[in-house]
């Protein structure tokens, strides 16, 4: 399950790495090797609850690890909207600014 507190850890570890006015990586990690894994993670997460969907319908799956399972989805899917949410708004901000 990705939730906000370890994205946001994530992120100031990305952060506190590198050096500089841009964005090159001092250990190899870069911003968007993090973003990748925190993005590998919510997909896994979303097809775990999938899956876990599944197998209760079939009857082979406890009731307790797919309502455990989807939760974990849908905060995963909340988070990841919210974040989407916000790039895009400091996107169009960025557009909005005078040359």
């Amino acid at each position: 399950m990705v939730n906000p507190v370890n994205a946001a850890a994530a992120y100031a570890a990305t952060a506190a790495k590198t050096v500089g006015g841009g964005m090159a990586p001092r250990d190899g990690a870069s911003f968007g090797d993090a973003l990748e894994e925190v993005a590998k993670e919510a997909v896994g997460s979303l097809q775990k609850g999938e899956t876990m969907s599944a197998l209760a319908a079939v009857g082979k799956a406890d009731l307790t690890d797919v309502v455990q399972a989807v939760s974990n989805a849908e905060v995963t899917l909340q988070t990841v909207t919210a974040v989407r949410d916000k790039v895009l708004n400091a996107y169009q901000e960025i557009l909005r600014m005078p040359i």
